[in-house]
């Protein structure tokens, strides 16, 4: 029973998928999502609770294999002693080069977008991996800056996050055109973590 309620969830990510990539993806209906599945109109509020539900799934079974293994490999790291020190630079890029990676293709333009929708509004994804909220990132920069608050490491942590979603997560292009306005990966690092490693303000 539980393989068929796994086919069946993945039937529905599946079909949401590639009617996000045949329009906008705003503009895809719960029904249409159900109805590109093949099962009945109910389906995605059963398995998923809601549209914002499947979405969440969605970015979890795409987008964390790019992220989860590099940030687990950085959260050993920051918690190591002094010696062995955590650098915040290779914290931001291995959370950049990813969304570089995404940006070459329409599929990971497409989740990008999504990302930035699901995120933008409310600060967070309701997904279940510690990877898609703010708390293991905060955790990491507070053990690498230890001379900035907690406060501080909260709103400097949104601030450049929010700034990667603006970037990467800008309206759906037809095509690879939109990757070559995008600045150079290495300079979005450098200019990510300046802000992060800045002297602080009080």
């Amino acid at each position: 029973m539980a393989g068929d309620e796994t086919s069946t969830r993945d039937r529905l990510l599946s079909a949401a998928e590639r009617l996000f990539l045949l329009k906008n993806p705003d503009q895809v209906s719960v029904r249409a999502i159900n109805a590109e599945a093949g099962l009945n109109p109910g389906a995605v509020h059963y398995h998923f609770g809601s549209r914002d539900g499947l979405v969440a799934a969605l970015l979890e079974r795409e987008l964390l294999p790019l992220w989860a293994e590099r940030l687990e490999g950085l959260a050993h790291s920051a918690s190591t002693p002094r010696e062995q020190r955590f650098e915040v630079g290779e914290l931001v890029a291995a959370i950049v080069q990813p969304f570089e990676e995404l940006a070459r293709t329409e599929k990971g333009r497409m989740l990008c977008h999504l990302l930035a929708r699901s995120v933008l509004p409310t600060g967070h994804i309701p997904a279940p991996s510690p990877w898609f909220s703010s708390a293991p990132f905060e955790v990491m920069l507070g053990r690498a800056l230890p001379h900035l608050s907690p406060r501080e490491i909260s709103q400097r942590w949104w601030l450049a996050f929010t700034l990667l979603l603006e970037i990467y997560g800008r309206a759906l292009s037809p095509s690879p055109a939109a990757e070559a306005a995008l600045p150079d990966t290495a300079t979005v690092v450098a200019f990510l973590t300046a802000g992060l490693t800045a002297a602080p303000t009080g």
